[in-house]
């Protein structure tokens, strides 16, 4: 039996792409992606997390900002290794597959070869995470655990 870990990111107070992130500290942008209009070669590092983290939290330090981010991945990699789903709202799902032991061919000589068995990662990313990479706007989720009134 698995379990499944969900965290809610969807609040957390993250600036906008392009915009700059807590006005009362230093002025740290945020890569701007979408504005360039094509792939860029850039990649999101740990430092850039921390930055995110850093600008966002006033009453976070640096070192306190960088603990976040480290309990935070290291918690998501651990609920992995023991084989649990993890759900970022908003954001994905990351979950452990079990792959079966099979025969292998190499197609440039034929040659069979054993695969052994094995567990993979697969990530599914959200419908929001989706519309964003494809420059769609989505209307906004109700917050899970909060009443939406009907109109």
């Amino acid at each position: 039996m698995t379990s499944t870990l969900i965290y809610d990111v969807s609040e957390a107070p993250i600036a906008s792409t392009g915009e700059v992130a807590n006005k009362g500290r230093a002025q740290a942008r945020l890569p701007d992606f979408a504005a360039e209009g094509n792939m860029s070669n850039r990649t999101t590092t740990r430092a850039d997390l921390l930055e995110a983290v850093y600008g966002t939290c006033p009453g976070l330090s640096r070192a306190q900002a960088r603990d976040v981010v480290e309990q935070s991945l290291d918690e998501i990699c651990t609920a992995l290794e023991r084989g649990e789903t993890v759900k970022l709202r908003a954001f994905g799902a990351f979950s452990v597959r079990a792959k079966r032991a099979r025969v292998g061919r190499n197609p440039k000589t034929g040659e069979e070869y054993p695969i052994t068995a094995r567990r993979v990662l697969t990530f599914r990313p959200s419908p929001r995470l989706i519309a964003a990479v494809n420059g769609e706007i989505l209307e906004d989720e109700p917050v899970l655990g909060r009443a939406t009134s009907a109109t």
